[in-house]
């Protein structure tokens, strides 16, 4: 095989043998500066170049920025280039590779990053090789030569060009990092803004005295740091009052954490709570933060709090004074700065003197009380609250429901609702499910709101009664659309005005309730 034929393959194999290392480089690290200055270091030792930069473009400013560079100045680091400045600069801006065969024949060469040290170090050859995406120039490598007459420039750009097309993965990628970046910083932006508006105890609903003395509570309350125990009975919302007291004070942009302590057994709360360390116990494979931890700088929430170990009332006492404690199976002390919100349907008087709960937790935590109060004793908010939730459902459901007719509402004021505003969320989605008219009736509420005992009807009821029943409905409903208006119900009714008349007195009826 002739000589000229040999040096041509040991050319190519060396050549390939360099991409796959720079490839391999690119491969190591998502950090582009030092991936790009692993290939510069590739090119250097492999390669023969001098000196060596890569830029990327900064598109909406049509500015070079110096990402990676070997063989300049110190300050060469700093070097910007706009776009159809300088041999660098207009490679950028018409995305085609330049070659300067004689930096010292070119009145372009702006020479920025080097500093020569001899005459023979000014005889350079210059390479400027866009690094183009989707017919956008996102990089530039430049790469400075020895010079020599005879140099193949042809072989340079074609082995240059791979060289810049193995790194525009990285830059791809980068790229992508970066919009996925700003796409959750967006949303989390945004999810903030929701949570914000969601947990405002404006939006909370109830505009019984009761209620007003709560938001008062809360308004005071939200911008300390101040311990707040909430009291109420279950389903009257404690956890909403919580979230409305985090998302309105200086901690909202930080975490929420909520733990209900009566569903934890009392063998894994510690590690709930505190978290635990690899090999603390069997199955601990991992290190895990426990839930104190995770919401450091934000605020945790403690339903249920007087279900707590006594054991576990000890440690919880020591994060409040001290603000610190050790995971399970460590001994490190992790210090935290935690907001903490408890709330209980206990009563913990009773829990003291019984021995149950430690009295000095209890003052601890009972520094800021706010009570709420059943919905028996809130009225006026329960058809507020029936038509929140009447509107929620029916947007979830996709059902063209309107309003809640005036008997249904009879029966849900005169019912004494146990399970509070949680009842009363679990009865109108029911009423939703099953209604498929455009009001919302009482036979459409759950059996129990429909006893002798709650809607002032008997068990069992004659065919007629029930009829009748019934047409009472239909034109209360009526009357309540046309606000009293007789002539108007008659005929929505598509019944007269004589005939309607009649059964609003036979039935008791009275229109100006309606206006």
């Amino acid at each position: 095989m002739p000589e000229a034929k040999i040096s041509r393959s040991e050319s190519l194999e060396r050549k390939l043998s360099i991409l796959i290392e720079i490839n391999q480089a690119l491969s190591r690290s998502l950090n582009l500066s030092q991936s790009f200055s692993a290939v510069l270091q590739i090119l250097q030792n492999s390669y023969r170049i001098r000196a060596g930069a890569i830029f990327l473009s900064v598109v909406e400013e049509k500015r070079l920025k110096m990402a990676a560079s070997l063989g300049y100045v110190a300050d060469g680091a700093k070097t910007e280039y706009k776009y159809g400045e300088g041999i660098t600069g207009r490679a950028a801006e018409s995305g085609k590779l330049i070659v300067v065969p004689r930096v010292s024949k070119e009145p372009l060469f702006l020479n920025r990053k080097s500093s020569w040290n001899s005459d023979e170090e000014k005889e350079q050859s210059f390479l400027a090789v866009p690094i183009v995406l989707d017919y956008q120039t996102v990089g530039v490598l430049t790469v400075n030569l020895k010079y020599r007459s005879n140099r193949d420039y042809d072989n340079t750009k074609r082995f240059l060009t791979l060289v810049a097309s193995a790194l525009l993965q990285p830059i791809r990628l980068r790229n992508e990092i970066e919009l996925e970046r700003q796409k959750l910083n967006t949303e989390n932006a945004a999810l903030k803004q929701k949570l914000q508006g969601e947990f405002s105890f404006e939006k909370i609903i109830g505009t019984s005295h009761a209620m007003r003395e709560v938001y008062t509570q809360v308004a005071q309350v939200s911008r300390a740091n101040t311990t707040v125990l909430i009291r109420g009975e279950s389903g009257t919302g404690k956890e909403l009052i919580a979230q409305a007291i985090h998302y309105n004070s200086l901690r909202r942009e930080k975490p929420f954490i909520g733990v209900n302590c009566a569903a934890i057994p009392d063998n894994l709360i510690e590690s709930e709570f505190f978290g635990f360390e690899k090999g603390a116990f069997t199955g601990a494979l991992a290190r895990k933060k426990g839930r104190f931890e995770l919401a450091d700088g934000g605020t945790i929430f403690l339903d249920e709090i007087g279900d707590l170990s006594p054991m576990t009332q000890v440690k919880l006492l020591r994060i409040l004074q001290e603000q610190e404690f050790e995971r399970v199976g460590g001994t490190e002390t992790i210090k935290v700065d935690v907001r903490l919100i408890a709330a209980t349907n206990a009563d913990l008087e009773k829990r003291i003197q019984s021995g149950e709960f430690r009295e000095d937790l209890y003052y601890r935590l009972n520094v800021f009380s706010i009570l709420l109060p059943p919905l028996r004793e809130r009225k006026a908010d329960i058809l507020l609250l029936a038509d929140h939730f009447m509107l929620k459902y029916a947007r979830q459901q996709g059902k063209p429901i309107r309003r809640i007719s005036t008997p249904a509402i009879d029966m849900l004021m005169r019912y004494h609702w146990p399970g509070n505003v949680r009842e009363l969320e679990n009865c109108i989605e029911r009423a939703v499910l099953v209604c498929e008219d455009q009001v919302i009736h009482g036979y459409h509420l759950p059996p129990t709101l429909q006893t002798a005992e709650s809607s002032d009807t008997v068990p069992r009821l004659s065919l007629q009664e029930s009829v009748e029943g019934y047409e009472k409905e239909l034109i209360q409903d009526a009357l309540k659309m046309c606000k009293g208006n007789q002539t108007c119900a008659a005929r929505l009714l598509n019944s007269t005005e004589r005939v309607v008349g009649y059964k609003i007195k036979k039935y008791h009826i009275q229109p100006k309730r309606f206006k």
